[in-house]
């Protein structure tokens, strides 16, 4: 039996890419939520007209990785004390959002961001929202996997990759 989590941190190429290489971990999909209107397009996101999130779609089994787990590895990926934005991506659409499928899984984002709030240097924004995914276009979809040689590739998602590799070896395929 599989379990939804819906996250938004910065660019959906960069969860995208390392969620792929999380154990339990069987899907993982680029898209959009917290928007106002519906079926909304990249270049509408990217416009702002939108008000949605760069979110990715992860399908796990909760036997081989809990909720709670991919969270940690979530924080721990992104910089959730940065308000709209990751890096040089910036916009309402990059920003740190958790939606949550049910009261379970808002309850444990609360907990973990009450949790880890300390160990920042600046205050943790990220955003708990509900609101309807959608699917980003076909070419967003396993982004990294098929374009490691594109330069943001390079630049930006290949050392977050690394990065989790060396901090949440336990949780790598």
């Amino acid at each position: 039996m599989s379990e939804v989590a819906i996250l938004g941190g910065g660019c959906f190429w960069c969860l995208e890419a390392i969620f792929q290489r999380v154990k339990g971990v069987k899907k993982v999909i680029n898209g959009y939520a917290g928007c106002r209107r519906k079926n909304p397009t990249y270049k509408q996101v990217c416009a702002g007209v939108t008000k949605c999130a760069e979110v990715v779609k992860i399908e796990f089994d909760p036997k081989v990785i809990s909720y709670e787990q991919l969270l940690e590895i979530f924080f721990g990926v992104h910089d959730p004390t940065q308000l709209n934005r990751q890096g040089a991506d910036v916009g309402t659409q990059y920003r740190s959002a958790i939606f949550p499928q049910n009261p379970q899984q808002e309850e444990a984002a609360k907990k973990i961001i009450e949790k880890l709030n300390p160990k920042f240097d600046n205050k943790i924004v990220t955003t708990i929202e509900q609101g309807e995914f959608y699917k980003a276009e076909e070419y967003h979809q396993n982004y990294f996997n098929t374009n490691p040689y594109q330069g943001y590739c390079q630049v930006v998602i290949a050392p977050k990759v690394a990065k989790f590799l060396e901090n949440f070896k336990e949780y790598a395929k």
